[in-house]
Order: structure tokens, then sequence, then C-alpha cells
């Protein structure tokens, strides 16, 4: 997981280690650095971000020790690539869910993203997740554009034992994601995950349609699911996504297949949004909660 950004890192502090540490002797690493983090799915922005907050770390330190010098030099790329996947509003759905609860309303959560990304397993894998935890879930098909989309929900809700709110093809989209709320409301119900048509991002009917269901449906949160093995595409895809609707974080499926990682510096960054979740598996139970030092650590381990 993450090996070909790790020997990027690796690669900068060799070629750090072996100079004094001074904006002169820097500038021709850094290039390098910024090269090797774009060739990892890294985008620009992310690479100068990370680059800027390495800079005010290193430049001007005089290190005596080889090994005190390359201390510094990981400690720097950990603290710059912590800082970057910290978010200034963090998202905690378990204590929203207990607000809403308190409150006797439903948590809404309304997911976001393209076809292919894993985004309706994405949905289940919460859905055990919340289940686990003691609280019952309804789920609601807003696509009504894609054959076999209702059907590949319901799989998941048999399985699951759920119920799943659905209209037939060509249905209003954003009635769906109503009915199921008020389902919710009506049974006591804890969790309304609404799951949506996945078309391009580009696609101009689709960001009406998903417009639509969250000025009907009001979610607590838009959560956009991507596909880490995407690369640049999920990138583009989240800062869409976060332009056309508004998202509040971010799951990325397919972690554990990832060997770059650059996905998740770069969507984080790019939408100023948390990554909250992460798959790594094909199980309902293979999907985590992120930690920003866990991937910090994997990628520019300090200890």
């Amino acid at each position: 997981m993450f090996e070909k950004l790790r020997k990027a890192v690796d690669g900068f502090v060799q070629k750090v280690t072996h100079k004094s540490i001074s904006e002169k002797n820097l500038d021709d690493a850094y290039s390098a650095l910024q090269i090797a983090l774009i060739e990892n799915d890294v985008a620009y922005e992310a690479t100068e971000k990370i680059n800027d907050r390495i800079k005010v770390t290193l430049e001007g330190e005089q290190i005596g020790r080889l090994q005190s010098k390359k201390n510094i030099i990981r400690e720097a790329l950990y603290q710059a690539i912590l800082e970057a996947l910290t978010p200034e509003e963090p998202v905690d759905i378990f204590a929203l869910l207990e607000e809403r609860k308190k409150a006797g309303e439903p948590l809404t959560l309304m997911f976001l993203g393209v076809n292919g990304t894993g985004k309706t397993t994405t949905i289940a894998k919460l859905t055990y997740m919340f289940q686990k935890k003691g609280y019952s879930v309804v789920l609601a098909c807003g696509d009504t554009f894609r054959a076999g989309s209702a059907e590949q929900l319901q799989t998941h809700g048999d399985r699951l034992k759920v119920r799943v709110i659905s209209r037939p093809y060509g249905s209003d989209s954003a009635s769906v994601g109503f009915d199921a709320i008020n389902h919710a409301r009506a049974r006591g119900i804890n969790v309304v995950l609404i799951d949506t048509a996945g078309r391009m991002q580009t696609d101009k009917n689709l960001m009406a349609e998903l417009k639509k269901i969250h000025r009907v449906a009001e979610p607590d949160l838009v959560i956009f699911v991507g596909d880490a093995l995407a690369g640049n595409d999920a990138i583009e895809q989240a800062k869409t996504f976060n332009e056309k609707i508004g998202i509040d974080a971010a799951i990325l499926t397919k972690v554990d297949a990832d060997t770059k990682g650059g996905a998740a510096l770069s969507v984080a960054i790019a939408t100023g949004k948390p990554i909250i979740f992460v798959g790594v598996g094909q199980e309902y139970s293979d999907l985590e909660i992120f930690d920003p030092e866990w991937f910090a650590q994997k990628i520019a381990p300090i200890n």
C-alpha cells in the first residue's frame, strides 16, 4: 500500500541528507520531489503546498550529524502530509448521528460519485458499520436513470436486511430521497443513505438532478465517493462535485490496492474537505475510519 509514494519520499530524504540544508541546495531536491509526487497522482497544487510546508521547516536549519538531519527531514515531510490531510472542520458522523437521534430525526447522508467507483458498495459497507453500532438504516435508490441500479442496491438491502426505497426507472429521483426520509421518521429509523446516479461529473442533466435531490432531501452531509486507483480523475471528480453541488467529506475506495497514495492527499487539498473512511477490501467489514496520522506514517514514517 502506497509503496511508490513512500519510495519517492525516501528518495527525497536521501538526496537532502547528503547536502547542507540551504535554499540553494534544496531547490533541486524540491523539484525532484514535486515531479515524484505528481507521478504518484498528487495534484500539482498539492505538491506546492507540501513543498512550501517542508521549506518552512528545513531552510536555515544547521544540522551536523547525519542521523539528526534525516530525522528533521522526515519529520518535516510527515508534518507536511499530516497538515495537508487534517481538515479545518472535521466531520464526525457518529457524533452528528447522536445529535440527530436526540432531536428525534434521522441522519441523512447523500452520496456522489461516478459509476464504477464503488459508491453503492460503500453505502452497503456503511450500513453494516451502522448496524454493528446498533443503529437502524434505510436505503434510498436515487438513481432512477441506470438500468440495474435499484436491483444492485436491493441486493445489498436483502443481505443486510434493511428496507430499500426505490421507484420505477425514469421517476423523479428527488422524490425517492424524500420518501425515504419520511419512512425513517415514521418508523424511528436512525439513518437514511441516499444513493445517486453516477454518470460523468460533467453531465449537465446529472448535476441538475443532484441539485434537486439536495434541495428536496436537505441531507446532513454530502459525501463524495472516489476510486483511489483513478488518480487524477478522482481529483477532478471531487473538485467538480464540490463546485457544482458542494461536498462535506470524502470516502476513498480500493485503498488496499493503491500503490501510489496520491489521490488521498490531492482530494483532501483540492476540496478542503476531510476523508472520513477508506475502503480496504470487498467484504462489508472492509471499511475503516481514515486516520491522517496513519496515512502520514505510511508515507513518511518517523519512528
